[in-house]
Parts: structure tokens; C-alpha cells; sequence
């Protein structure tokens, strides 16, 4: 049997494949069949759409107390039905990820271990993007196996909450904070701070207001502050029960109200898939 015949043709009565199909896509993948590298690439663009409508989803909408466990699954497969709809279009993602597929081949005569579903799978990372994820991979790296926080989580809303490096908080001084993920100087804060302006959201319309930050003597202690903010926070336990995936990650912080911007889940996904894309190819 060929291995295109082994995988399950796409159309608008099937369903979208999940994380659990990942090894049967990379077999058709790794091919020589150009249909089953289509298809493939047409059920990794299904994958990921399922994951953005579900992101899009969680954004913009509240669960409520009366949702029933058949709601939430009856939303869950119109959600993949939507992704299966959405795959294959021309011009869509299917076409740039067959392209990668058949490049990758051609050039390395094996299976790829990996492909991105991320936002960013089409896109390349800027030199910013790639220097950032570079600089602080250690720092992170250590950090993450001190807490099981995962490093490109971290470096990743590092890079969204900064502008990967581009607008870091400053001290009156104009010397660097060291402050990677905006965590702000509560009360409860006896170290030093960093007072700026920023830019809040506020019944969804963004403003501009005066706030403290906390400030550190290396990236790696803001790394360690926020890892700490996380563990040991009742508020973020959601958050640290979904490191298994950057989607829910996101949506579990923005949930849990780590910022007020209304799009941040979606935000943090690409920023942590693109992390996981510079790590790869810097590997």
C-alpha cells in the first residue's frame, strides 16, 4: 500500500487532524509521492488551522458557568470542520508548506523530524527575531531547567513583550531594567523599579498611563522573577498545567489576566512559535 493511500483524503465531512496524526503526515511527507506530500502539507495547514479558530476563539469570547461538556464539544468539532473548509485554498498555506516539504527533500533525502505549524511557517524571522532568541537562550535554558518553565515560552513572550529587544524598559537614567516580560512593581515588590509610560487597555481601547516596573541586575533574574511569577502564583496554574502547548499556554495567561491587550493569546502563539523556529535552525 502507498503511503498516500494511507493517509485520509481532506473534505468537508472529515475531520481536522490533530497532534496525533503528526507521525503518520511526516511519513507521507517523507515520500517521494508528490500527492502524499500535498496531502500532507493539506492536513499540517488543517492542524494549524484548527489551533488558530481556537486561539481566535478563546480571545474573544468568555466561558460561562452554565457551559456544558457538550457545548465546549460541540464547539470543538465545528471548529475543526471550520479548519478542514479553510485548508487547501490556493494561495493558503498548503501551497508554501508543499513547497517547503519538497525542498527539504530534494535537499536532504529524509523525513524532516519537524515541520512549524506556527503563524510564522510561512514567514521568515527578521535578524531581530534571530539575534534575540540567540542572546538569551542560555540565560533561559538555565532558567528553564531550574523551574520546567519551557524556554522558548519564556524567550518567546520575552521577545512579544519587548518588541524582540527593540523597546525594553529603561530606568530614568536611560540604563537598562533588565525587565523582559513587564512585570509591574505591586506593593508587594521591595526591589528596584522602573517608572514609564505605557500603553494599557482599557474596556478594549488602548491608553497611555504612568506605571512601575520591576527592575533586575541581569536578564537571567528576570527570567528567574517571571518563572517564579508563574510557579508560584495560584493565579497562573492553568497556565503552568499547559506547557505541552504554546496555544494554551497563551490562552491560559491571557485568561488569567497577565495582560489587558484582548489579542495577546494570539500574539504570544506567534511570538513562541517563532521562537521554536529560530531554535531549530540555530540548533
Amino acid at each position: 500500500m502507498s503511503v498516500s493511500s494511507s493517509i485520509p483524503a481532506l473534505n468537508s465531512n472529515s475531520l481536522a487532524a490533530d497532534a496525533r496524526s503528526l507521525d503518520t503526515l511526516k511519513l507521507a511527507a517523507g515520500s517521494n509521492d508528490p500527492k502524499a506530500t500535498r496531502e500532507a502539507a493539506k492536513q499540517f495547514e488543517s492542524l494549524f488551522m484548527r489551533e488558530l479558530i481556537k486561539s481566535m476563539r478563546e480571545a474573544t469570547m468568555k466561558s460561562g458557568l452554565m457551559d456544558s461538556d457538550g457545548e465546549k464539544l460541540g464547539t470543538d468539532l465545528l471548529d475543526q470542520q471550520f479548519a478542514v473548509q479553510l485548508s487547501g485554498m490556493p494561495g493558503g498555506l498548503t501551497e508554501a508548506i508543499t513547497r517547503q516539504l519538497t525542498q527539504q527533500m530534494s535537499g536532504a533525502g529524509r523525513t524532516p523530524s519537524t515541520v512549524s505549524l506556527g503563524a510564522t511557517s510561512a514567514v521568515n524571522p527578521t535578524a531581530s527575531q534571530s539575534g534575540f532568541v540567540s542572546q538569551h537562550s542560555d540565560a533561559a535554558g538555565r532558567v528553564a531547567q531550574a523551574t520546567g518553565i519551557p524556554a522558548s515560552f519564556m524567550i518567546g513572550q520575552a521577545g512579544h513583550e519587548t518588541g524582540w529587544g527593540r523597546s525594553e524598559i529603561r530606568n530614568a537614567d536611560g540604563s537598562n531594567s533588565f525587565n523582559l516580560f513587564g512585570i509591574k512593581a505591586t506593593a508587594g515588590w521591595t526591589g528596584k523599579v522602573a517608572e514609564i509610560t505605557t500603553t494599557e487597555y482599557v474596556d478594549g481601547e488602548p491608553r497611555k498611563v504612568s506605571a512601575k516596573f520591576r527592575a533586575y541586575d541581569s536578564y537571567e533574574d528576570s527570567f528567574r522573577d517571571y518563572a517564579r511569577l508563574i510557579n508560584e502564583s495560584p493565579r497562573y496554574a492553568q497556565a503552568r498545567a499547559s506547557t505541552s502547548s504554546a496555544t494554551a499556554y497563551a490562552s491560559e495567561l491571557q485568561r488569567a489576566g497577565y495582560a489587558t491587550d484582548p489579542s495577546y493569546a494570539a500574539k504570544l502563539s506567534r511570538a513562541i512559535n517563532t521562537t521554536l523556529q529560530l531554535q531549530r535552525t540555530q540548533a
